[in-house]
């Protein structure tokens, strides 16, 4: 009878416990009886990972069944093919996205500009801007203003970005050929977005109620007092972030290069190889992220040519000049791709100096280090019996071509002469060579 009773407890526990689980999901609904906002964050320069971040969100936000998406922007613009993936995926997304840009004194700069345009509610905080969406490039003259022919492409896109979402189209083709940067008042006065919001209630409260257009269905938002559901950055993201930068690309490329030279001039130890090899594969990945110049790429190997070049052949820094000039250059017009980023940012003096950080560190791993490395292996060995060649002692026995012994550093050694040299026992004698166990000796002249 208690054995039932227990078995009926044990039952009703295991009911109970699935009743719980289901009551604390919501019964397989993420919103069960609140109304959930996904928030994705994009903040710094826009790189493939933050692509990722959003279309992996926007996925997930359908799938949990949120009633809308917000994008909080606060970006001084990043890569053209990652932005053009973002707002790609926000137009034909499934639920509502509003884009926000927040907290104040926050900037959706250049490529900033092509998000907060294509939500289908696009908000600004207090004292937040706007726009300079000019794409650059960057070359032996530093940064400059992308061809006509790119900036026509953006021009248009942007336009027709603003034309769906219903906005004013000739102002956000402005942003594009004319640099245009508006803060949060004028930006609403010319039709760029649609309300003015001082933090994520007050624009949730305002949202409430407005109608958008998803695919050929008018949706009304429900947001008011809803709960935010922030998205965090997964591990993937983060690396895409780090690896399609090009300042982290370049630094791997070069990395990977010296490790593997490194290992190749001293074997043994494996390390410097494997440290190269993986640093190599990663920045090859990072560069397939963003398109590369190529005659970039032949600049960065040939520096490292003349490098090694300079170790082999010491011409007191001719050739590590060399190196390093061809080392910045490369490294400078290695991405090809235009940049959507602010012309403010201190972007590109970081990545200028992380070069020429690169540049000198490379002169002076070569000239010092590699030539280190050389000197020491075209060194004679001096260990075993090796070291003993060139050393003065006496003999201990007599020593002729066949046989003979001498005592050095405390040690008997098998000793013999050549051609027919016969020293006597306690004469001085010089080690010459050294045969396995047997070293070579002649008689020592006394000067």
């Amino acid at each position: 009878m208690n054995t039932k009773r227990l078995r009926w407890i044990f039952i009703a526990l295991i009911l109970l416990s699935f009743l719980l689980a289901s009551l604390a999901t919501g019964g397989g609904d993420a919103k069960g009886d609140k109304t959930v906002i996904y928030v994705l964050k994009v903040e710094g320069t826009i790189t493939e990972g933050t692509s990722l971040d959003i279309v992996e969100g926007l996925m997930e936000a359908e799938e949990m069944g949120a009633e809308a998406v917000l994008i909080e922007l606060d970006t001084p613009g990043g890569l053209v093919d990652s932005t053009l993936d973002i707002t790609e995926a926000i137009l034909n997304s499934e639920l509502p996205v509003i884009t926000y840009v927040m907290p104040k004194g926050a900037i959706a700069a250049s490529a900033g500009s092509f998000i907060l345009i294509s939500g289908n509610i696009a908000a600004m905080a207090p004292a937040t801007t706007v726009g300079a969406a000019m794409p650059v490039e960057i070359g032996m003259e530093g940064r400059k203003v992308a061809d006509e022919k790119t900036i026509k492409f953006l021009a248009g896109h942007i336009e027709s970005i603003a034309e769906e979402r219903g906005r004013n189209a000739t102002q956000a083709k402005r942003f594009v050929t004319e640099n245009d940067a508006f803060n949060e008042n004028i930006a609403l006065e010319r039709g760029i977005i649609d309300l003015i919001a001082e933090d994520e209630q007050e624009l949730l409260s305002k949202v409430d109620g407005m109608t958008v257009e998803i695919g050929a269905e008018n949706r009304t938002l429900a947001t008011k007092n809803a709960s935010l559901h922030t998205k965090g950055k997964t591990i993937r993201s983060s690396l895409l972030s780090m690896l399609s930068n090009p300042q982290i690309a370049v630094i791997l490329l070069m990395v990977g290069i010296y490790g593997l030279i490194f290992g190749f001039m001293s074997p043994g130890t494996y390390v410097p190889e494997m440290i190269g090899a993986i640093c190599l594969i990663l920045s090859l990945y990072g560069l397939g992220l963003f398109e590369v110049n190529m005659f970039g790429v032949l600049l960065i190997f040939i520096a490292v040519i003349l490098f090694i070049a300079e170790a082999l052949t010491p011409t007191f820094g001719i050739l590590t000049t060399g190196g390093a000039v061809c080392l910045i250059i490369g490294a400078l017009i290695l991405p090809k791709e235009p940049f959507l980023i602010n012309p403010q940012s201190d972007w590109f003096e970081g990545f200028l100096l992380t070069i020429i950080g690169i540049a000198v560190a490379s002169a002076v791993f070569f000239f010092f280090a590699m030539g280190a490395v050389l000197k020491a292996r075209k060194r004679r060995v001096k260990v075993g019996g090796e070291e003993l060649i060139g050393k003065v002692t006496r003999a201990e026995t007599g020593i002729n071509e066949d046989s003979g012994t001498i005592k050095i550093r405390g040690e008997i050694w098998n000793a013999r002469t050549l051609e027919g040299e016969t020293i006597k026992e306690r004469e001085k004698v010089e080690i010459v060579d050294r045969e396995g166990l047997t070293l070579i000796v002649k008689r020592k002249e006394i000067d």
